[in-house]
């Protein structure tokens, strides 16, 4: 935006000089609305640490334009022009990193441009509601919930909404995190005197058939088609039992419409065709209720918090939609599953416990189909091998691996080695996207 702003205001951005990716230290190189009293360090002039993720940079600034930040490696990371009220800053204000991220961008929005902070998630849920009830009236609803954070917040509003009207399927595939069917059957379907929000939820145990059409298969496309197609056969399956439905209820959030072009413009550039929108078979015959459809994954993990669900749930790591189906590298067997979600939980409690969990972008454990030479006991064993994959990241297109404390590491390999049966090795992934992606599949 920075770099937009200049070149069309008659500035200029040039690349091929050192880039910033990952934390920085920020001078505040003189007064601005924007950035005034701010200070992340003692001493003058005041410093503030920040999140880059840039390769070029701004090299000249448009007419009317002063600097207002710099690093040691980077003259201009901040510009303004008091007088039309234009500011442009080359870092992240709107990640955790940047400390005083959130102070900047209250004071543009409210101090600077004015606006009332009237959407708040109380207000967002409140209108939601009242869209629901009008949209759906009386007739019954379907929810395929995954445990997923924009599903499970679906179920929560519309529980909210319409009560006992709503039905959830929860297709428990094999591939899914440890003990996460029993915690999501207990978060929703239990009653509320259980903990539970009292929501009728079927629960299909289709790990059998999960595991039996993905035997013999390597291809991790063709592990993807396969698993989204049996989802998509189980749903419906499930559907046809419920005769009074009327309408089906997805979690689709904004992305997702911008991902898929599916925007009311439809000019949103095509980048991939997203599961949620327009993905179940029209033969199913049911109407879309989308609740989420023009709220960020912000907003929607707000929201989420608002109408109760567990912060630690609301605010996990993203997850593939095949599971643990993509993190098993190569054929898909119900021994490495069981494996792979045991070693992904004892990694995920120990970074949390060392308070590493919300400083990572993405965390989590890959099962590698190879076997290598250990000693357990006294006798020499092949055994498999597991990889830890941390990384810190602002928008998933590129990342960098997360630089865990060594003695952290050594606590996640030991404990995988000592209490997984069939496991003598543990690898730390330190791999940039790019070249790698985040996920291994």
């Amino acid at each position: 935006g920075m770099q937009t702003m200049a070149v069309q205001l008659g500035g200029a951005v040039e690349g091929g000089h050192d880039r910033e990716f990952g934390y920085a230290e920020v001078e505040i190189a003189s007064a601005c609305r924007l950035l005034d009293e701010q200070k992340d360090h003692p001493g003058t002039p005041p410093r503030i640490d920040v999140w880059m993720s840039h390769g070029d940079r701004v090299t000249r600034l448009p007419e009317g334009f002063k600097v207002t930040a710099r690093t040691h490696a980077v003259p201009i990371v901040a510009m303004a022009d008091e007088n039309r009220r234009y500011y442009g800053v080359q870092w992240h204000p709107e990640v955790t990193h940047t400390r005083q991220g959130t102070e900047q961008l209250r004071r543009f929005v409210i101090d600077i441009c004015g606006c009332a902070a009237l959407w708040t998630a109380a207000n967002i849920i409140e209108d939601q509601i009242a869209r629901v009830r009008q949209q759906v009236g009386e007739d019954e609803v379907l929810l395929g919930l995954s445990g997923g954070v924009d599903s499970s917040v679906v179920a929560a509003l519309l529980h909210r909404a319409i009560g006992d009207k709503l039905t959830c399927v929860f297709v428990d595939t094999g591939l899914l995190r440890f003990n996460e069917g029993d915690q999501v059957m207990a978060m929703f379907a239990d009653n509320a005197d259980a903990g539970g929000m009292g929501i009728t939820v079927i629960r299909v145990d289709a790990a059998e058939r999960y595991y039996r059409e993905l035997a013999g298969v390597q291809d991790p496309e063709a592990k993807r088609k396969i698993i989204g197609r049996l989802f998509i056969e189980i749903f419906e399956e499930e559907s046809k039992k419920l005769t009074n439905v009327k309408w089906l209820a997805q979690g689709t959030i904004y992305p997702d419409v911008i991902e898929s072009a599916g925007s009311k413009t439809g000019k949103a550039h095509v980048i991939k065709s997203h599961h949620n929108v327009g993905g179940l078979p029209e033969r199913m015959q049911l109407k879309l209720v989308e609740p989420l459809r023009e709220l960020f994954k912000d907003e929607v993990r707000r929201i989420g918090v608002e109408l109760g669900l567990p912060r630690e749930m609301v605010f996990r790591h993203p997850f593939p939609g095949p599971g643990l189906g993509v993190r098993i590298l190569g054929e898909v067997r119900r021994e490495y599953a069981e494996i792979l979600a045991r070693a992904d939980a004892i990694f995920i409690e120990e970074l949390r416990r060392a308070g590493w969990y919300d400083r990572t972008s993405q965390a989590f454990a890959v099962f590698l189909p190879v076997k290598s030479v250990g000693v357990v006991g006294d006798a020499r064993a092949y055994e498999w091998v597991i990889a830890l994959r941390a990384v810190e990241t602002v928008d998933f297109m590129t990342a960098h691996w997360a630089h865990l404390p060594y003695g952290l590491l050594d606590v996640v390999a030991r404990r995988i080695v000592n209490e997984l049966r069939g496991v003598s090795r543990v690898v730390y992934d330190i791999s940039g996207k790019p070249p790698a992606t985040i996920e291994w599949e």
